[in-house]
């Protein structure tokens, strides 16, 4: 065993247990598919929860089913080792009690025990992403998740951006991932969401990510990245 995942038998790799926590079906690979993808194509074992059912609020009944069977879909198409469904009510994360919220996450974190997690950027304009960044963060805590190499929050396409521009609400990225190989899967698994897509110019459109990632890819030299904030590594 190494100090930051499981040693590959007959090899001298350590695989990474990776987990990215999302408040909605699609957040998961909206911010960072494409890194989820590179992980697990460098052999790591990449797990995602989503936290609330992302229907209630907005669509009407049987829609909750839909976006789990999709959510199992892209996870299937990125090669994730499990996917959790909370299934907590949809934009109504604050109005569940912030203790419930951190215990659900803390139970898939006590099951995975990740060497890195990825999350939502706490100060998105969507309350619910906000809700499940502070429960990821309080479920990491050091003494809880003593071998955490690295907590990292990501960008939501229509929410990160459309924050309300006040202090601490600016998504300033200090890591980048070059995700030019990947880039496609992320968009094949987003395909799966055919509910949550949208026309272009929106965000959420394959074409818009796309564009996306080519844009943060131009900041650092390469054809195709995401962006993350870190908020903890230990090296």
């Amino acid at each position: 065993m190494g100090p930051w995942g499981r040693r590959v038998t007959g090899g001298d790799r350590v695989v990474t247990t990776v987990l990215v926590v999302a408040a909605h079906p699609d957040d998961e690979l909206l911010g960072a598919g494409g890194t989820l993808a590179r992980h697990v194509h460098c052999g790591d074992e990449v797990h995602a929860v989503v936290v609330a059912d992302g229907a209630t609020s907005r669509y009407g009944e049987g829609m909750a089913d839909v976006l789990a069977k999709s959510a199992q879909r892209a996870a299937d198409v990125l090669g994730l080792a499990s996917v959790d469904l909370l299934s907590l009510p949809d934009q109504k994360l604050d109005t569940v009690s912030v203790l419930e919220v951190t215990r659900a996450v803390e139970a898939v974190v006590a099951r995975v025990r990740p060497a890195v997690v990825y999350t939502h950027f706490p100060g998105d304009v969507n309350v619910d992403h906000g809700q499940v960044a502070r429960a990821a963060w309080t479920a990491c805590r050091p003494y809880v998740l003593p071998r955490l190499r690295r907590f990292a929050v990501f960008e939501t396409p229509s929410s990160t951006e459309w924050a309300w521009p006040l202090e601490g609400s600016t998504f300033a990225p200090t890591l980048f991932v070059d995700i030019t190989s990947t880039v496609d899967d992320k968009l094949d698994a987003m395909a799966c969401y055919e509910s949550e897509l949208r026309d272009y110019p929106h965000p959420r459109s394959l074409r818009a990510l796309r564009e996306r990632a080519a844009c943060w890819g131009s900041r650092v030299g390469r054809p195709a990245a995401e962006a993350f904030q870190v908020l903890r590594e230990v090296t």
